[in-house]
């Protein structure tokens, strides 16, 4: 059988985050990726100029084309920005039984606000309770539990915590964000809780960090690996990615990782 993941998510112009960091991160992991652009953005290396959302109408069509024919492993989504994209997407995956990531992008790395204010409570109150796992940063962890930002490991299992209240089977807070010579990420399933450490990579080249991490775990679940085997594998290929990504030259703000850093050299 070919391994198919499904990422819902928005359209990067600059190629780095988004429908197309997820697709390039399917198929450097050996996945068919199929796609439903849920908006348009104008961006690049320095920032978001633009956003058009796609209506819902559009996003419902290509939900239906993609689940009717193909058969997907997984589910990745990204990028929502209003309420009418959640509430149709929710509508389109309820009978959906694969495992569903949600990757809460809210903000992007340049700062641009990306999910609208009075869209957070419907993305807690429909997606969450769908999906397998969440993998929100440290700041969209703060608007998803309604706490400050955490700043040390039991701020991060309390925001964990509350998020699972939402009726989420998994949450992996992201440590990117924080500060230190390691990058910690914590996992919490309401069982058991498994912390993924990484030295932490210095490098300007760091757009589109957490849609590929989301859409590597997307990937090797749609291959049949446990969500915790799934979380260690992805970590190791952005790992990866980032390190390839120092030499990357694209555009003059924030690179890149280097998503084909296992096929060809920067």
């Amino acid at each position: 059988m070919t391994a198919i993941a499904l990422t819902i998510a928005g359209s990067d112009s600059g190629g780095g985050a988004g429908i197309q960091a997820d697709l390039k991160t399917f198929s450097a992991l050996g996945v068919y990726g199929a796609s439903v652009i849920t908006a348009i953005t104008a961006q690049n290396t320095r920032g978001v100029t633009a956003v058009e959302d796609i209506s819902a109408g559009m996003i419902a069509a290509q939900m239906r084309a993609v689940l009717s024919d193909l058969d997907i492993g997984a589910v990745k989504i990204g990028m929502v920005s209003r309420i009418e994209t959640i509430e149709t997407i929710a509508e389109n995956l309820f009978d959906v039984e694969k495992p569903v990531v949600l990757d809460p992008v809210m903000v992007a790395t340049s700062g641009d606000r990306l999910l609208q204010e009075d869209a957070i409570e419907t993305l807690r109150n429909t997606l969450l309770p769908m999906a397998t796992l969440a993998t929100p940063n440290l700041p969209e962890a703060a608007l998803l539990s309604g706490q400050p930002m955490a700043t040390n490991r039991q701020d991060v299992v309390r925001q964990a915590e509350a998020i699972l209240k939402t009726g989420v089977r998994a949450v992996l807070i992201k440590g990117g964000h924080d500060i230190g010579s390691e990058s910690v990420d914590i996992l919490l399933d309401g069982e058991s809780l498994d912390e993924f450490s990484m030295p932490r990579i210095e490098t300007g080249n760091d757009h589109g960090t957490g849609c590929t991490l989301a859409a590597a775990i997307t990937a090797h679940l749609a291959l049949g690996y446990s969500l915790v085997d799934a979380i260690g594998l992805a970590k190791d290929y952005l790992q990866g990615a980032l390190a390839a990504g120092r030499d990357l030259h694209v555009g003059h703000g924030h690179g890149p990782v280097h998503h084909f850093y296992r096929w060809w050299n920067a």
